[in-house]
């Protein structure tokens, strides 16, 4: 599991544009900036929609006081997934990023794979949250148990910044 002090390592996502589907790199969305980055298991599943998109909403005007520049959602659901699960969750209004890590790159090189084939999850994330600085990690909240939305919430988050 990426450690406080690393680097995010090399990884492209995809977000619903204008257009359509576009890529994003990893290092150059964080670069010079300090962004939240919190994962879920799965968009619609009932912990992420009803619990951890819904506490980066209600914290989204504190993190920003204390210096976030932005907030990013990471799930292997596909790009048109995430864009529909923003629309119901209201992140889209919230201004929170939707990316899709379909491949499970970044999740992958990140250490935070979860496969639970028993619930139907193969090739997602572990749920987390951490503050990003430049492209180096200031701050990794992990869950233990990938049903809990404690630590890696909003307020958990926030409750790290100190």
């Amino acid at each position: 599991m990426i450690s406080v002090g690393e680097t995010l390592p090399e990884a492209t996502l995809t977000r619903m544009g204008a257009e359509g589907p576009e890529q994003v790199n990893m290092a150059n969305l964080t670069k010079g900036r300090t962004v939240a980055i919190f994962a879920v298991p799965g968009a619609f599943t009932p912990t992420c929609h009803s619990a951890h998109v819904p506490s980066f909403i209600r914290s989204k005007d504190a993190l920003a006081a204390k210096g976030v520049d932005e907030i990013i959602c990471i799930a292997a659901n596909d790009p048109f997934v995430m864009k529909a699960w923003a629309e119901a969750t209201g992140a889209d209004a919230a201004g929170i990023t939707m990316l899709s890590d379909a491949e499970c790159g970044f999740t992958d090189a990140i250490g935070m794979r979860l496969d639970a084939p028993a619930v139907g999850l193969v090739g997602r994330s572990l749920r987390y949250a951490m503050l990003v600085k430049d492209g180096e990690v200031a701050i990794m909240n992990a869950e233990e148990n990938p049903g809990q939305c404690e630590l890696s919430a909003g307020e958990g988050l926030l409750d790290a910044m100190g």
